[in-house]
């Protein structure tokens, strides 16, 4: 009886303070949880304005494009006090309809043609994807562009670097079970490097695979002659037949990176929309100017290439940091999170093929047109 009477007690007293009296901090931090939960401080917010609306990724704008309401003269004046960074941060420019929306660069978003066939194939431009950071998504990237570029009628050779071989087992092939992989390639040079291609099941695209053998090169190359030029060396063997080299590069900044670097036209830059994918992307960038002074001067940084977005306010805040360190570097497609990513690696198949409709296989066929939009391939 006593333990309910403290129960019925303390439920009366809640919202109270130990003398009795009404604890209105308590409310107040109540208040304050609900307006953050509700989206926060914003200025539209403050100043009684409508709130901003987001635009999903897959439909214009792009994430990060954020249409604002003008602030009207009487909220600027009652609210600025005189102040002209306030009117200035609080008056942004508002994407009317009539315009291209932008991203957050303020860059125009363009939706890239649908490419022209080719009437000849190579030589191939050999793009690195390439992320010292695990887990940003080199390998599904490497698999979903190949694709999306084979269906626009390129030659496209992928390259597994990793010993993990992920890029084999995502295009279908058993690297425990071929006769040859890039490790054979590197290391025996009586070997025919046409003998090392595996053909998929996918018109014009095809791969040279990798297993865990490839993890015993890193102490191998060391005693190489010339060992930073290798892969490219093994790769001239068929440059000429495709139009497209992507090699799927391991996590790491070892020996096989810099091959990988070596041999590559330019560098593609997978980033995950996560705090932990930021860190190591200035000590990847020394890595390339290394590679470029010393070994590859003709080595690019094609873009930065924004993965695992999902709209949360996180991801914004990295989006922008990303942004403002790569500016225009970074392509205007943003790649989604999605379940579809991993149950298309389960089929074996990129994602452009196993669910063309789905709004990641848009956004990698998008990234597709962009390359070759911007000259970067063929």
């Amino acid at each position: 009886m006593a333990r309910k009477n403290a129960k019925s007690r303390g439920a009366s007293n809640k919202g109270m303070n130990k003398n009795g009296a009404k604890n209105e901090g308590h409310e107040t931090t109540q208040k304050s949880k609900s307006q953050y939960r509700d989206g926060g401080f914003s200025a539209a917010r403050w100043l009684g304005e409508e709130q901003p609306k987001r635009v999903t990724q897959g439909k214009l704008p792009l994430p990060g494009t954020v249409h604002v309401p003008p602030v009207s003269d009487e909220a600027q004046k009652k609210h600025s006090g005189g102040s002209k960074s306030f009117v200035q941060a609080v008056n942004r420019p508002v994407d009317s309809m009539k315009d291209m929306p932008t991203d957050l660069l303020g860059r125009k978003y363009e939706t890239f043609p649908a490419p022209k066939p080719l009437d000849h194939h190579g030589p191939a431009r050999i793009i690195a994807m390439c992320n010292q950071k695990g887990g940003v998504g080199k390998t599904t990237s490497s698999i979903n562009i190949g694709g999306a570029l084979s269906q626009y009628g390129r030659r496209v050779l992928i390259v597994d670097f990793d010993p993990q071989g992920a890029a084999s087992v995502g295009l279908g092939i058993n690297a425990n079970t071929v006769d040859a992989t890039i490790y054979n390639a590197l290391f025996d040079s009586s070997l025919d490097v046409h003998d090392v291609v595996q053909h998929t099941d996918f018109e014009n695209l095809d791969i040279i695979p990798a297993n865990i053998d490839l993890s015993a090169a890193e102490v191998q190359l060391v005693t190489e002659v010339g060992r930073e030029r290798i892969l490219a060396s093994v790769l001239e063997g068929v440059r000429d037949e495709y139009d497209v080299i992507i090699i799927d590069c391991q996590p790491s900044l070892g020996l096989l990176t810099v091959n990988a670097l070596a041999a590559a036209d330019g560098v593609i830059i997978p980033v995950a929309a996560e705090f932990f994918a930021l860190r190591g992307v200035a000590l990847l960038m020394q890595s390339i100017e290394k590679v470029r002074s010393r070994i590859n001067p003709q080595l690019e940084v094609y873009g930065v290439l924004v993965t695992m977005y999902t709209a949360t306010l996180h991801c914004e805040e990295v989006l922008q940091r990303i942004y403002e360190a790569f500016q225009d570097r970074v392509f205007h497609s943003v790649i989604s999170r999605s379940i579809k990513l991993p149950d298309s690696n389960v089929a074996a198949a990129p994602i452009t093929i196993y669910a063309p409709n789905h709004k990641t296989a848009k956004e990698y066929r998008e990234t597709a047109r962009e390359l070759i939009a911007r000259g970067i391939v063929d």
